[in-house]
């Protein structure tokens, strides 16, 4: 009878211990360090089960996720180009070409995008929205 008592202990004490540890800052570390941003609902509902199964140690797991900033979203980057330079990229007919497009992105981003990749969905533009940009299909 003492093995089985000793079982339950081991998966309690390892159960306490993940949930003291907090879930964001084990799955996601790379989070570590931010300050705000959006609550991220897994983080979220992983503290929550801690709760509904010890109270102490899902309140800390709550604690060390929002003091570690662990259960915020990582923020997203965004980069812009501006329209003139991507003037080489149309052709006469409007449309674009994707080699030049990807040339020029490469330049002025430094990141390489895969737009040749068949999964990639494009969609049609008109002289309308490219007037929109200032810009005008070279005939």
């Amino acid at each position: 009878m003492r093995i089985p008592s000793r079982i339950i202990g081991g998966v309690l004490v390892a159960a306490l211990l993940t949930q003291m540890t907090a879930c964001g800052s084990i799955f996601f570390p790379d989070r570590r360090g931010q300050i705000d941003g959006k609550v991220d609902p897994l983080v979220i509902g992983l503290d929550a089960i801690g709760l509904l199964f010890y109270i102490i140690p899902g309140l800390i797991a709550f604690g060390v996720d929002f003091a570690t900033g662990a259960i915020y979203l990582p923020g997203g980057s965004t980069a812009q180009v501006s329209p003139k330079k991507l003037q080489p990229a149309i052709k006469a007919d409007g449309s674009v070409d994707n080699s030049k497009l990807q040339a020029i992105l490469e330049k002025e981003l430094g990141r390489s995008l895969p737009l040749n990749d068949p999964r990639l969905i494009q969609h049609r533009g008109s002289a309308q929205q490219l007037a929109m940009y200032d810009l005008q299909p070279s005939a």
